[in-house]
C-alpha cells in the first residue's frame, strides 16, 4: 500500500515536470529567428489606390482681404445739463411765501487726441442761470465762461511738457443789489469780457493716473481786458480787477509761475467729483498778492435722464477783493452726456 502511494506521487511529479519542459520548449521555438534571406515572400497588395506619378498643380491666387477700419485717434464727451425751478403762491398763503421761477443750464465739453507720445485736449465749461422772485429784479444764480487748450509731449512715464491756452469770462451783466428808500436798485459791476482773462503757459505736466495731474507753468502770463469802463464803480469794485484805472488803461499783463491741479473721477456708482485748483504767483510783486481759485463739482446720476450736482467757486485775488470770493450752487435737472 505505502509503494502504491509513492509510486502514484511520483507520477505525478513527472507529469507536472513535462509540463513545464513542454511549456518552455514551446516558448524557446517560437523565439528563434528565422533568415528570410533568399527566401521569395510575396506580400498581399494594399487594396489603397497608390500613384507614383509627378503630381501637377496649378495655385490658385487670393486676393488680400482689405479692411475699411480707421484708427480714431479722438475721443470727445458732450454733457448738458438744464435745471427748472418754479413756486407759485395764492394771496391768502399763510405760510408765506414768494412767486419765482428760476432756470439754469450747463454745457460741458471735452475733446482729447492722443496719438504715440503726443496728445491735445480742449475742454469748454459755460454755465448760466437766473431767478425772478416777485416784485424783485431778475438775478443771475450762475454765469461763467471757461475754455481750456493743452498741448502736451510725453517724454516718460508720468511727466510731460505742455503748452496750454486758457480763457474766462462771463455772458451776462453782473449787478450788485442795494434798496434805496425801499426800492431794489442795481449797480452794474462787471459783464462779458468787463473783466475779461487770457492766460498762455508752458512748463512740465506730471499725471501719474489718467484721472489727476498737476502743471507747473515755469513761464505763464495772463491778461486782464476791460472792454468796459462803465464796469468800474469806486464804491463797489473798488480793486477795478488789477486795472490801473489812475492811467485810464483797460489792460493789465502779468508774467507769474502756475501751478494747476485737476482731479475729475467716478469716486461711488453714479457718482463723479471734478476739482480743480489753480494757484498764481507773479514774479514782480511780494507772495502776498498770490491768487488762488478753487473749483469743485459733484455729480450725481439720479436715473438715465436726471442728475443732481452741487457746485462752488472760491476765489482769492487781491486785485479784485481783499476778502475770499465764494459762490455755491445746487441742482436737480435734466442732464444728458453723449457718447452715453
Amino acid at each position: 500500500m505505502f509503494s502504491f502511494v509513492v509510486m502514484k506521487r511520483f507520477n505525478i511529479c513527472l507529469l507536472l515536470l513535462l509540463i513545464v519542459c513542454s511549456g518552455a520548449l514551446a516558448q524557446e521555438i517560437d523565439t528563434i529567428p528565422i533568415n528570410t534571406k533568399g527566401l521569395e515572400i510575396k506580400l498581399k497588395r494594399s487594396p489603397l489606390p497608390s500613384r507614383t506619378e509627378t503630381i501637377l498643380y496649378k495655385p490658385t491666387p487670393i486676393a488680400p482681404l482689405v479692411l475699411s477700419e480707421k484708427i480714431n485717434y479722438w475721443k470727445t464727451v458732450t454733457a448738458i445739463g438744464i435745471d427748472l425751478n418754479q413756486g407759485q403762491y395764492s394771496k391768502n398763503w399763510r405760510g408765506g411765501g414768494v412767486n419765482n421761477i428760476a432756470i439754469g443750464g450747463l454745457l460741458n465739453y471735452k475733446t482729447i487726441y492722443s496719438k504715440e507720445s503726443y496728445s491735445f485736449t480742449s475742454e469748454i465749461r459755460l454755465e448760466y442761470g437766473k431767478v425772478k422772485n416777485k416784485d424783485q429784479l431778475q438775478k443771475k444764480t450762475k454765469d461763467r465762461i471757461f475754455w481750456d487748450n493743452k498741448a502736451n509731449l510725453q517724454f516718460s512715464k508720468s511727466w510731460f511738457f505742455y503748452g496750454a491756452i486758457t480763457f474766462e469770462s462771463q455772458f451776462d451783466r453782473g449787478f450788485v443789489y442795494k434798496r434805496i428808500d425801499n426800492i431794489e436798485q442795481e449797480f452794474l459791476i462787471s459783464k462779458f469780457m468787463a473783466p475779461g482773462y487770457f492766460t498762455e503757459s508752458i512748463g512740465f505736466e506730471y499725471k501719474p493716473v489718467n484721472y489727476f495731474s498737476t502743471r507747473f507753468g515755469t513761464g505763464t502770463a495772463k491778461q486782464t481786458i476791460i472792454i468796459d469802463t462803465t464796469v468800474y464803480n469806486q464804491k463797489y469794485n473798488p480793486g477795478y480787477f488789477g486795472v490801473d484805472r489812475s492811467k485810464n488803461k483797460n489792460f493789465r499783463n502779468e508774467l507769474a509761475f502756475q501751478v494747476t491741479s485737476t482731479f475729475d473721477k467716478q469716486i461711488f456708482t453714479n457718482v463723479g467729483l471734478y476739482c480743480r485748483y489753480n494757484m498764481f504767483i507773479p514774479y514782480d510783486r511780494p507772495l502776498d498778492h498770490v491768487d488762488h481759485s478753487l473749483d469743485v463739482r459733484l455729480t450725481s446720476k439720479i436715473n438715465k435722464f436726471m442728475n443732481a450736482s452741487l457746485s462752488g467757486t472760491a476765489l482769492f485775488d487781491k486785485d479784485a477783493d481783499r476778502e475770499i470770493q465764494a459762490r455755491q450752487n445746487l441742482s436737480i435737472g435734466f442732464g444728458f452726456t453723449f457718447p452715453r
